[in-house]
């Protein structure tokens, strides 16, 4: 197999399409609170590490060159939504609209959660990609499961451990942070794993269709290198 392609392919386009309205949904969906055996978290928990899922695959595949890239046209797409939002917000409605306090309620954003949920995505997806990357060349290329697990493992316990701190830190009690950060980091960590054998398929197939599987021995790690 090649060892690099610079093609955009339909079928990375289709999981850059996926990892980003994963990330816009959960975002969006997460302001509502549900219990999920017994545990509260937020409703976007439940697609949420389906963008982990899309990072472990860009990179596998890919490598991290194409996933860093990714990862920062989700946050740009993010950002456009989130001043989409408040635009649709400031603007003034007609007489007969009366919906804007729940337009507010359910879409508006918070500055303290934005800075949260913006760093949390960043430096948890840059995590995931880059431990899932450097471990490929560790195992070289073997035990696909050591890597998605793993990175998973890293990745979302820093989202978790950055968004609740900056989110509820001051606001909630430290024991009821902690517990919200391990409860969390447990759930999308054990999503995952539930979800290793559609990782399996979706990276060999992938590899199959693409022609690709490339190792990034002499790729910068830096997740501002995007001129590399």
């Amino acid at each position: 197999m090649s060892q690099r392609t610079e093609q955009h392919s339909t079928w990375f386009v289709a999981v850059v399409a996926l990892f980003i309205t994963c990330l816009l949904i959960a975002n969006i969906v997460s302001v509502k609170l549900v219990s999920i055996f017994g545990l509260t978290v937020p409703a976007g928990i439940v697609i949420f590490p389906i963008s982990y899922i899309c990072g472990d695959v860009l990179t596998e595949v890919y490598g991290f060159r194409r996933a860093r890239q990714v990862i920062w046209l989700g946050f740009a797409c993010n950002l456009l939504a989130v001043v989409a939002i408040w635009i649709g917000q400031v603007l003034p409605g007609p007489a007969f609209w009366d919906a804007q306090s729940a337009y507010a309620r359910i879409l508006g954003f918070t500055p303290r959660l934005l800075v949260a949920s913006f760093c949390a995505f960043l430096v948890g997806e840059f995590a995931n990609s880059a431990v899932l990357a450097k471990m490929k060349i560790m195992t070289n290329g073997r035990l696909l499961w050591t890597r998605t697990i793993g990175s998973t493992i890293i990745g979302e316990g820093l989202d978790s451990l950055i968004f609740v701190t900056i989110a509820f830190v001051g606001i909630i009690p430290a024991s009821a942070i902690g517990t919200a950060i391990v409860t969390q980091w447990l759930f999308k960590t054990a999503y995952e794993t539930l979800a290793t054998p559609l990782t399996y398929v979706v990276v060999n197939f992938l590899k199959r269709k693409e022609g690709i599987d490339v190792f990034d021995r002499d790729t910068s790690f830096n997740p501002l290198a995007l001129a590399e």
